[in-house]
This record gives C-alpha cells, sequence and structure tokens, in this order.
C-alpha cells in the first residue's frame, strides 16, 4: 500500500513538473511572437494576436501566475497592444479593441516587481513602465473624450502609479520632465474619479491638492461635494475655503447657495442669490430659487404675525416668479409657486372668515362680504396659473398630483362643482 502510494506522488510530482515546462515553452514561443512583431508590425499583425493567444494560454497555470517573468511578458505584450491601437485611433483609425490594454500591463509590470524579480525582468518591467506612461495618459484621454470616466480615470491614475513605481526604483518619470506636469495629472486623475463617482480613488488626489493649495476651483467644489455625501460635519470649510479663493466662480457660488438652502439660512440666501443672477442673468432657476426664498421667508413673518413684512416678501416673491416666466415660460416651478402664493393666502383668511359669520349685524354682515370677496379674488388670481402648471405637467408626462388638489379645492369653492368632480377623478386615478 505504501509503495502504491509513492508511485502516485511521484506520477503527481512528473505531472506539475510536466506543467511547469509546458508553461515555460509557451511563454518562450510568446516572446518569439512579440519579438517577430516588434521587428516589423505592419508586416507581422499577425504575430501580436498570437501572442496574445499564447500569453493567456500560459496563465491558465499556476505556475506563470507565480514567475515574474510571465508577469513581466504579458506587459510587454499589452503594451504593444495599447501602442498599436493607440497609433491608430490617434491617426484617424478605428476605437480601441481593447481599451483596458495600457491598464493590463501596467497591472504585470506591477505584479513583476513584486515577485522579487531577475535582473532581467526588473529592467523589462522598468522600461515598460516608462513607454507606459505615455499610452496611458493616451488611454485616459480618449475615454475622457467619450464620458466613459470610469475607464478614464483608471488610465489616468494608472499613469500616476506606474511614475511612483518608477520614482520608487530610482528611474525618471516624464510627470516629472516639465514643471507642472504631475500636479496636472493629478488635478486630471482628481476630477475623473470625481466624475466616475470613485471617491475612494481620487479623494487621495484632491486632498494632495487642496494641502498644496490648489488653483482649481472645481477641488474645492469636489471635496465638499463627497464630503458633504459622507457625512463629514467639517465639509463646509472646504466651501468656504474655496469661496474665499475663488469668490467669482459660480460652481462654487451654487454649492454654497444649495449649502444655504439645506440649512435653512435664508436672509442670508436673498443677496448671494443675487449675485448669482448677476453671473448668470439668464438662468431662470436662479429667479426661481429667489422667488422660494422669498415665499418662504414670507410664510415665516406671516406665521411671527409680521403682517407688513410679510407682505413684502409676498411681493418680492411674485416679483421674481415672474421674473422666471419671462426666462422660461415654460417653467412648471414658477407657475404652480404663484398659485401656491394667492391660493395659501386665500386659505389664510378664512379662519378671520369663520368668525365674521357670527355676527348677524349689517356692519358685520358687510365685513364678511367685503373679506370673501377678498379671498375669492385670491382663488381666482391662483386659477390661472393652477391652470398652466396642469398643461406643463402633463406635457412632461405625468399631472402634478398636488395641481390638481389646489384645482379640485378652488371649483368647489367657486361652486362649480362638476369641475372639481373632474378633478376629483383625476385624483383618483394618480392613485390607482
Amino acid at each position: 500500500m505504501k509503495k502504491l502510494l509513492f508511485v502516485a506522488f511521484a506520477f503527481l510530482f512528473v505531472v506539475g513538473t510536466s506543467q511547469a515546462q509546458e508553461y515555460k515553452k509557451i511563454l518562450k514561443k510568446a516572446s518569439k511572437a512579440i519579438g517577430k512583431y516588434n521587428v516589423s508590425p505592419a508586416d507581422n499583425a499577425d504575430k501580436l494576436s498570437e501572442a496574445i493567444a499564447l500569453i493567456n494560454q500560459a496563465f491558465e497555470t499556476e505556475e506563470a501566475k507565480g514567475s515574474a517573468k510571465a508577469w513581466a511578458t504579458k506587459g510587454k505584450i499589452y503594451t504593444e497592444i495599447a501602442a498599436a491601437e493607440l497609433t491608430a485611433k490617434l491617426t484617424g483609425g478605428p476605437d480601441m479593441a481593447t481599451p483596458d490594454a495600457a491598464t493590463i500591463a501596467l497591472e504585470a509590470f506591477s505584479k513583476t516587481m513584486m515577485l522579487d524579480p531577475g535582473k532581467g525582468e526588473k529592467k523589462d518591467a522598468l522600461r515598460g513602465l516608462e513607454e507606459l506612461e505615455n499610452h496611458l495618459n493616451n488611454s485616459g484621454a480618449i475615454a475622457y473624450e467619450k464620458r466613459d470616466y470610469v475607464g478614464s480615470f483608471a488610465n489616468f491614475d494608472g499613469s500616476l502609479k506606474a511614475r511612483q513605481i518608477l520614482l520608487d526604483n530610482g528611474e525618471k518619470s516624464r510627470l516629472d520632465a516639465q514643471e507642472g506636469l504631475y500636479d496636472a495629472q493629478v488635478f486630471t486623475s482628481a476630477m475623473t474619479g470625481y466624475y466616475a463617482k470613485n471617491y475612494d480613488g481620487c479623494l487621495p488626489y484632491l486632498e494632495e491638492l487642496f494641502q498644496n493649495g490648489s488653483n482649481e476651483a472645481a477641488v474645492y467644489e469636489a471635496l465638499y461635494a463627497i464630503k458633504t455625501e459622507q457625512g463629514d460635519e467639517n465639509s463646509v470649510t472646504y466651501l468656504e475655503e474655496g469661496r474665499k479663493r475663488f469668490p467669482d466662480d459660480t460652481g462654487l457660488l451654487f454649492s454654497e447657495i444649495n449649502h444655504y438652502l439645506k440649512a435653512g439660512r435664508l436672509e442670508e440666501l436673498t443677496g448671494k442669490l443675487k449675485k448669482a443672477i448677476e453671473a448668470e442673468p439668464d438662468n431662470a432657476t436662479v429667479y426661481a430659487t429667489l422667488g422660494n426664498v422669498y415665499d418662504q421667508l414670507c410664510s415665516k413673518e406671516r406665521e411671527a404675525g409680521n403682517a407688513e413684512k410679510s407682505e413684502e416678501y409676498f411681493g418680492l416673491a411674485r416679483d421674481y416668479f415672474n421674473q422666471t416666466i419671462e426666462k422660461d415660460p415654460k417653467n412648471f416651478d414658477a407657475h404652480y409657486s404663484l398659485g401656491a402664493q394667492y391660493y395659501n393666502k386665500a386659505a389664510d383668511m378664512t379662519a378671520g372668515l369663520n368668525e365674521l359669520s357670527n355676527d348677524y349685524s349689517a356692519a358685520g354682515t358687510k365685513k364678511y362680504n367685503a373679506a370673501k370677496a377678498e379671498m375669492d379674488s385670491m382663488f381666482d388670481k391662483a386659477l390661472p396659473f393652477f391652470k398652466k402648471a396642469e398643461m406643463l405637467s402633463e406635457e412632461n408626462g405625468t399631472p402634478d398630483y398636488n395641481t390638481l388638489i389646489a384645482l379640485k379645492e378652488i371649483y368647489a369653492r367657486k361652486n362649480d362643482l362638476e369641475t372639481s368632480a373632474i378633478y376629483k377623478a383625476k385624483i383618483e386615478a394618480l392613485n390607482k
């Protein structure tokens, strides 16, 4: 029995050795194929395809995955793929068939350096990384043009990783050949990572730029946005620093406006929104936002019993909503908000009207009729804005629920029960 087991183990060892020898043969064939391709790429295009097939076959074995030489060979092959496809693309040819070739090559050379390579493999990996820096940058630029921010970041980030490996091994990087080139690459990597929503990947770059006092407003805006989304209570410090350094940047201005809106700091917002209107006089959204701020201030003063101030804000809100409509006649929010202004004002009168209804004297009746006429006029003023809002919402695909409720109530108050019933049916249809 023991003898049989020994024979079995011996057999396994022979098979393992055979597989190791086989992968080395495949690797040699792949190296020869890529060598022939390099001699004359135009005449030996088939050799590149042969090299790819061979290297993929070699990496089906575990031995290849642990071999620095195998990874270095894979790196060289995919570097050639990147070079060939980029050359074709940049000279008016087709899109890259292997857009991740440069990042695959980077991974291969990185693995080479991690596996205690021999002198030859180390030299191949470092020379390959020097060549690869350009390919990664160009691949990133092509992906960015196609708005493939995930692919763009992978390549730009890869170029910075390639640089670091070179520096760690006493070699030079193209990113250090010219002043400002490295900082520009960090910024590009940071922003493509931000657009790709790869926050873990881009945050170190953004923070590096921030610590170095970046002159790019987008850095501060992106840091504020990411930190806010992550629930960092100190996120506003990035926004404040950005606003201090770039007071005229509209991106930071609008981020600040949104921050103040969320925080409910309404009084401080009006000046900032007016500044935003100066910066973008044709942006209807800013007018509508300022109208909403004044509308909220109107409600706040009304609840506090400050009728005069409330009326002042009511007029300002109405003015900015009307300006919104001048800029954008199909702005649903402005039409709805104007209707809601008059509707809410009428609704506020109902309590006083109920009190007057208890006074049956001639004077009391006169006051009641006057108050009711004023209330009805407010509902009448609200009606055309809600009708327009209804039409706009239907044009956008779905009738607005709150608009339908307002219209149902207005027609009911006007004793037009038939029309009110129509809106009731529309509301029920939406609820199904």
